[in-house]
């Protein structure tokens, strides 16, 4: 009698265990050199670029505009109740500058010029030019000639201005206040209410909160490095704290800082009770030492060959990949329970053979029947899922085509290593105890007597009595769920990434497990509701292109400023203005201090709003000719003198997600364009994450659909070729489909965006639901043609098979279920998201996919 293939692969299997081995290991050491000889490095999820509208824009404002291409760090002093203007707190805050002038750390990534600036400085300007007899402030009848403006030179030192404000007195300050924040002054250089809250209320000498900016060389474009412009911030705020009762700093070292912590605490806290609870799992499955030892050992090889892969393979790391290790150890536990536990059957006499006479076996006769059982199934869910996640290959982004190789050739090697390796080692063991005489009787997980058997028991006899209530209810909870994903978030806010406050509970663990305070989600929130975020990356802004002399332009951009409400994203001030800056703001702010600039706009200003409606580019290049550094930050000129393009930069809420921050920002180019004949592109920061994010989203549900497709169609094709029964790869992932209905309806409910990051962790739905269901349709085929009473193939099939998946799904899901109680908001939803996609796809593969099986067994026998 001609032998199958499968029976040809377990005998080499058991026969050439050690070979087996020998050869794997070495295979393995190869492999995971890599992780050593290779580089790996960071990498972003938008790495590849996204070719755009929004994205040229931006290019081409950084290729004519003084863009102020650097860091900005903010320092925000409060004094709830009371008044951060005092003539004390504005002293402290300019010895806080020069002590940070001081510090090389700090000073070497400051800017060159104006590195620190705030409402202190405006205020010691005017002490100092008060001293010497120098006016530095104007109302809007009369032309200021500051002694900042009358030269570089007469500019006063940081040290200058802390001695003129030491030598005043506090009514001094509090006159210099009034003149300074009078809504009909003006002073030059910087205006004085955008270092005040947003609800400052104009006129007053008082606020319960200022900001001061830092601005730091942008590594990009200095020999500065990320480190120490990041830990530069951390000195910055080290320094402020020791000042002051009630300040923090903001900025992107301190976002990056407590994240890194709250990573390191949260593993620090979580992976012990991980692990504990992993290998308690284990070993209530295994009920074994040396089979969960075993398992283990081919988890860790896998992950070898992960690491190796990545690392001969050059592929960076990014947040996208972060599913891709959990995924191969979700499915290497899956895959270990079923080897494990058909080897266990096999032992026991308990798997269904042809041989007449069953009984006890020996280890090597088990390990050949329960690999030569169980290895076709295992190839075919491993083949099925690797080709699905590889189809994600065909995205345009590196980062999604780095996630499908990682996770494809990961697949491949949990099949050769628990189809191969691991059974050789255990195979191995099996053989050294029964030579020494030890009994190792385990019998298989839900099959024979026990509570859990009459579950699995219980579970078959339902399908079988009830499939349509079964199958019913099922749709119905995914068409809820269905429904419920259609009010999902999908917007991306790089706030959601900020690490919250520790819960109650962990604050009184003992060190070292105790968590640090964070402090930046809460300080984000207070600069957001309070102040303009700063930062190139943190604003957006707006490229005109066309008629940028017409009129109607700097009327359009007018009326924007004062008509945008502060329901959106866009910073508005006290003043109820938007803070926009733009050729007309920069023109009435010039014409304010240069009395040529505001006769030149009289002359031409026939509607009397302040702005020229005529020769708009004779005006252009008198302001050119008296401020051409604020000119050129928004008006490109060419050297032929004609006007290409202008800029406008929007200030907005750093806490908003970028979607809405790029809706508000197009709302307001779009108003731009119909009331003026100019082409307004909106673009910044904020809009390029938003485009980039939106591509990577709907490059994600592609391939989603890609994936689902492809894994559809092998398993029709695979069934077709098998069984001539096409059905059953339809039937097969249906569940599939269930599980994912009520996973998108779940997070609708727990309110988890379905965007780029956690679209990638839903992935593991489709992993581990299709190896699920492909476990359970191929045990009830092998079944089914070894008994003819649907009652009996159903009840072996589903406890033999059941309670490893069982095992799996408890094991996994309470391993990686436990990251919800991280104190990193992505590790959470990645906790959350994961544990219930294991959760709801054993529980679709054990009680509808049985029930579809029945349904089509029936319709079968009906038609025959």
């Amino acid at each position: 009698m001609k032998r199958s293939p499968t029976s040809e692969y377990a005998d080499l299997v058991a026969s050439r265990s050690r070979l087996v081995i020998v050869l794997l290991l070495v295979i393995s050491a190869v492999v995971g050199a890599g992780a050593i000889v290779g580089t790996t490095g960071e990498g972003q999820i938008g790495q590849a670029g996204i070719d755009s509208p929004e994205q040229a824009a931006l290019d081409r404002i950084e290729a004519t505009y003084e863009t102020d291409d650097t860091v900005v760090a903010q320092v925000v002093i409060r004094d709830e109740g009371g008044n951060a203007l005092t003539r004390e707190s504005l002293l402290k805050s300019l010895r806080l500058q020069q002590e940070l002038r001081e510090n090389e750390s700090v000073n070497a990534t400051l800017r060159d010029g104006t590195g620190m600036v705030g409402i202190e400085n405006i205020v010691a300007n005017v002490a100092y030019a008060q001293s010497s007899g120098s006016s530095a402030i104007a109302n809007d009848s009369g032309n200021n000639t500051s002694v900042a403006r009358q030269g570089q030179s007469s500019a006063p030192t940081l040290d200058q201005q802390i001695t003129a404000l030491e030598s005043s007195t506090d009514e001094e300050v509090e006159t210099y206040l009034s003149r300074i924040l009078d809504p009909d002054a003006s002073v030059p250089g910087n205006e004085p209410t955008q270092f005040l809250p947003t609800d400052y209320e104009s006129g007053t000498t008082s606020a319960d909160a200022r900001t001061t900016l830092v601005f730091q060389q942008s590594p990009s474009s200095s020999t500065t490095t990320t480190e120490s412009v990041n830990d530069a911030q951390l000195v910055i705020s080290s320094l402020v704290e020791k000042r002051f009762d009630d300040a923090f700093v903001f900025g992107q070292g301190l976002i990056d800082a407590e994240s890194s912590q709250a990573i390191g605490d949260t593993f620090i806290i979580i992976t012990p009770v991980a692990i504990v609870l992993l290998l308690t799992v284990l070993t209530i499955a295994y009920r074994d030492l040396i089979d969960v030892l075993v398992s283990i050992f081919g988890v860790a090889v896998v992950l070898v060959w992960y690491a190796g892969i990545q690392g001969w393979l050059g592929i960076p790391s990014n947040s996208t990949l972060i599913a891709v290790p959990f995924l191969l150890i979700g499915l290497s536990i899956d895959y270990s329970l079923h080897v494990v536990m058909r080897y266990r059957e096999a032992r026991e006499g308990t798997l269904d053979t042809d041989d007449e006479n069953v009984g006890r076996r020996d280890p090597t006769t088990s390990m050949r029947l329960g690999i030569a059982g169980v290895v076709l199934t295992l190839a075919t869910a491993a083949f099925s899922t690797a080709v699905g996640f590889l189809s994600n290959y065909v995205s345009p982004l590196g980062s999604i085509q780095d996630f499908a190789i990682l996770s494809g050739v990961g697949i491949v090697a949990i099949f050769v290593v628990f189809a191969a390796l691991v059974p050789a080692v255990k195979l191995e063991l099996e053989r050294f105890f029964d030579r020494r005489g030890r009994d190792r009787h385990t019998p298989a997980v839900g099959v024979g007597s026990g509570r859990l058997n009459r579950v699995l028991s219980g579970t078959a006899t339902l399908a079988r009595r009830a499939p349509l209530v079964v199958i019913v209810l099922s749709l119905l909870l995914a068409s809820a769920g269905t429904y419920g994903a259609t009010s999902i978030d999908t917007e991306f806010n790089q706030a959601d990434f900020i690490p919250q406050d520790a819960p109650s509970w962990m604050e009184s663990l003992p060190e070292p497990f105790a968590p640090g305070e964070y402090e930046v989600s809460e300080n984000l929130a207070y600069l957001s509701d309070n102040f303009r975020q700063r930062g190139e990356r943190s604003e957006g802004q707006i490229l005109i292109r066309g008629n940028v002399t017409a009129p109607a332009l700097l009327t359009a951009t007018d009326d924007v400023v004062r008509n945008t409400n502060s329901s959106g994203t866009v910073v508005v001030g006290s003043d109820g203005r938007a803070t926009i800056e733009s050729p007309t703001s920069v023109l009435r702010a010039v014409a304010s201090e240069n009395q040529t600039v505001a006769d030149a706009i009289v002359a031409r200003d026939i509607d009397g709003d302040g702005l020229p409606d005529r020769d708009v580019a004779a005006v252009y290049d008198l302001l050119f000719d008296v401020a051409p550094e604020r000119a050129s930050s928004v008006l490109y000129r060419a050297e032929n003198g004609s006007y290409e393009s202008a800029r406008l930069i929007v200030g907005v809420q750093g806490d908003a997600s970028a979607q809405s921050i790029a809706r508000d920002v197009r709302d307001i180019a779009l108003t731009i364009e119909q009331d003026a004949p100019v082409r307004a592109i909106a673009t910044g920061g904020p809009v390029i994450t938003a485009v980039v994010q939106s591509a990577l989203f709907e490059t994600l549900v592609e391939g989603f659909a890609i994936t689902l497709g492809v894994i559809l169609a092998l398993l029709i094709g695979m069934y077709w070729w098998r069984y001539r029964a096409p059905g059953l790869g339809v039937v097969t992932l249906a569940p599939v489909l269930i599980a994912l209905a009520w996973l998108l309806g779940t997070m609708s409910v727990l309110e988890i965006p379905f965007n780029s990051e956690t679209v990638v962790i839903t992935s593991l739905a489709i992993g581990l639901g299709v190896d699920y269901s492909i476990h359970v349709s191929e045990r009830f085929i092998d079944e089914r043609a070894r008994h003819d009473s649907l009652a009996e193939t159903l009840g072996t099939a589903i406890e033999g098979t059941g309670g490893a998946l069982l095992g799996s799904a408890v094991t996994t899901a309470a391993g990686f279920g436990v990251l919800a109680l991280a104190l990193s908001p992505p590790l959470q939803r990645f906790g959350i998201v994961t544990g219930l996609s294991i959760v709801y796809a054993f529980i679709a593969c054990v009680t509808v996919l049985p029930c579809l099986l029945v349904v089509r067994e029936r319709v079968l026998t009906r038609v025959a």
